[in-house]
This record gives C-alpha cells, sequence and structure tokens, in this order.
C-alpha cells in the first residue's frame, strides 16, 4: 500500500514514522505547505517528499492520512473522497460545526472510507473500561469521571485559532465519554477559570475548566480540563458502577503524589505530554485505518462522531457564557 501524507508538523512525522514501519506498506509520500519542512522530514524518516499537499494527490496514492493546520482539514477529506482515497484525518473534521455537517454533507453516500484521529478509543485502558461497562461488570453507571490535564499552555499563537479548552482539548473527553459508556449527552454545564497567562482571556478562552454532563440513562459525567498542570501530563477516566468501578490511566507514571502515611509513591517520571501517553494508542489507531484502507474493516470513527463530540463542547462553551445548563440540542442543526 502507498500511502500520502499531509502535514510534517510533530504529529505528522511520528505517523509517517509509524506507517513506514507497518507490514502491507510498501512506500510513504509526506507533503507540507512548508515543502523545505517536507523535504527535511522525508530525508529523515528515509521516505518520499511530494512538492506540495496538491502534487501529493497525483504520486499515485492507495489512502490518505491528514495531520495539516485544522484549517485545510475540510478540503483534503473532500478532495480525497472525490478521489476514491481511504482517508484518516486528525480531530477535528473542521474548525466549526457548520464546516462540520459541510463536510458531512460533501462525503454522504461515497463508499470512501473517512476515520477521524480519536486515539484514545485505541488506547488498552479505555478498551478494557468499555468491555467493562459493556458486559455488565459494574452494573448500572452512576457516575463517570474523565481528566485532560496538561502540564503547560499552548504558545500564546495557538490559542486565539484553537477553538478554545472546550472544542480543542475537552472534544476528546467527550468523544470517550460517548465511547465507553455507549450512552450520548443530552445536557451540559460548564464553569471556566482563567489563573494564568492573559492571552487566554484576550482569545476569550479558558486556561481550566469544569463539566457536568447528564447522559440519556441519567448517568452523570464530570470532565475536569487544565493547560497548567505542573506535575504532568493527567488523562485520567473513572467508570463507577452499583456493583464496581475501573479507573484509567492510574499507572506508574500518573502525576499524582498521594499524602497519605505508608503509601509508596509512584516511581514516574510523569509522562511529560499526549504522545508519549498515547504512544501505543497512536500506532494502534494507524493499524485500524490500514484495516480500513484496504476494506478488511468499517471505520471506527467516522465524522459523524466528530459531530456528536463537537455538539457537545458546543453546548459546554455556550453553557460557560451563559451561566446555565444547556441542552445539547440547543447546538444542534
Amino acid at each position: 500500500m502507498r500511502l500520502g501524507l499531509a502535514g510534517t508538523g510533530r504529529i505528522g512525522t511520528a505517523h509517517a514514522e509509524t506507517l513506514k514501519g507497518f507490514d502491507g506498506v510498501s512506500s510513504v509520500v509526506v507533503a507540507d505547505v512548508d515543502a523545505v519542512r517536507a523535504q527535511a522530514t522525508a530525508a529523515k524518516l528515509g521516505v518520499e517528499a511530494a512538492s506540495g499537499i496538491s502534487e501529493l494527490f497525483g504520486a499515485g496514492l492507495d489512502a490518505l492520512v491528514v495531520t495539516a493546520a485544522t484549517d485545510a482539514h475540510p478540503d483534503l477529506i473532500m478532495k480525497a473522497v472525490d478521489a476514491g482515497l481511504p482517508v484518516f484525518c486528525e480531530k477535528p473534521v473542521a474548525a466549526d460545526i457548520t464546516g462540520t455537517l459541510a463536510v458531512i454533507d460533501h462525503i454522504a453516500g461515497s463508499p470512501v472510507p473517512v476515520q477521524i484521529g480519536f486515539q484514545r478509543r485505541f488506547d488498552a485502558g479505555y478498551q478494557a473500561a468499555r468491555a467493562a461497562v459493556t458486559s455488565g461488570e459494574l452494573g448500572w453507571l452512576h457516575t463517570v469521571r474523565a481528566t485532560t490535564l496538561d502540564p503547560e499552555p499552548p504558545p500564546a499563537a495557538y490559542v486565539p485559532h484553537s477553538g478554545g479548552l472546550f472544542r480543542d482539548c475537552g472534544v476528546h473527553d467527550f468523544d470517550i465519554v460517548r465511547w465507553v459508556t455507549g450512552r450520548e449527552v443530552v445536557s451540559a454545564y460548564a464553569v471556566g477559570a482563567n489563573r494564568g497567562e492573559q492571552f487566554f482571556v484576550e482569545a476569550g478562552d479558558v486556561d481550566t475548566a469544569a463539566v457536568l454532563l447528564t447522559l440519556d440513562d441519567g448517568t452523570l459525567a464530570t470532565v475536569s480540563l487544565t493547560r497548567y498542570n505542573g506535575a504532568g501530563y493527567d488523562v485520567r477516566f473513572e467508570a463507577l458502577g452499583s456493583r464496581s468501578g475501573v479507573v484509567v490511566g492510574l499507572d506508574d507514571r500518573s502525576p499524582l503524589h498521594s499524602v497519605e502515611p505508608g503509601v509508596t509513591p509512584l516511581p514516574g517520571p510523569a509522562y511529560p505530554g499526549f504522545m508519549e501517553r498515547f504512544r501505543p494508542a497512536y500506532a494502534a489507531e494507524l493499524a485500524a485505518f490500514l484495516d480500513v484502507a484496504a476494506g478488511r474493516a468499517p471505520s471506527p470513527a467516522g465524522a459523524e462522531d466528530a459531530l456528536e463530540a463537537f455538539y457537545i463542547a458546543e453546548a459546554c462553551e455556550l453553557s460557560r457564557r451563559e451561566g446555565r445548563p444547556v441542552e445539547v440540542r440547543e447546538v444542534r442543526r
């Protein structure tokens, strides 16, 4: 299989390195709006480089992986589908709901598969939690807790174009709440705070947030988000039921320190970021895409899944701004 990859930033470079090592991948061709960066990445990894993104589509590809900037996602997804190329795209599908719906409308009815990058679905811990919920091992769920706590904020220039904390960061938690529980979110109540850099305020964003979600069966889910978790990258998920409970992300590298006497500290070191925490999940996700591209499996996370997570993020943002609970149906289009 000959794969194309559009976007040679940090995650694109990591994906290209992973893809070239898979059995069944004969070649990888990378491209970027910065042709010099693409050439440097190709030389570093020992893969091919196209002279530009447009030229990538003429490189005799069997499938495309999109890791470019968000504003390029819609056009690349639609162009790939129109060309008959199965496409994997990092989240989000587009920068907003309108753009996401436009992509969904464009590709509707096409047999060409699209997979959106929600790597937590491929993490062994989240998969085990989903199995525990599905099997009935936990009984009925009463509480779900999810956290995404970044160790430090992104660059100031990134924030105004990020979509905000809920759309950029929390969307992974919203997707995984849906996926693990098998339920839909019906309402959201969100609050936010700014305790750090002023550039979050200037962008109309927050650096820390707390969310209460109500699922369609009455289960309550809380989501905690921050850009300032100095102890390290902390992503956890708890599913608590009438019979038992499980936790994802509590391991030797969790950035937590118990102050109870006699408790042995976790050995660490803490995960510095998402790439280190989810490296095996990213590889599993791309391996799944090869099966999708080869017609051996359906897409495990389509554009519609991205839209549902985006709706929840939109409800959270509206709730934060208006100071009230928001039903997800209020933001549906």
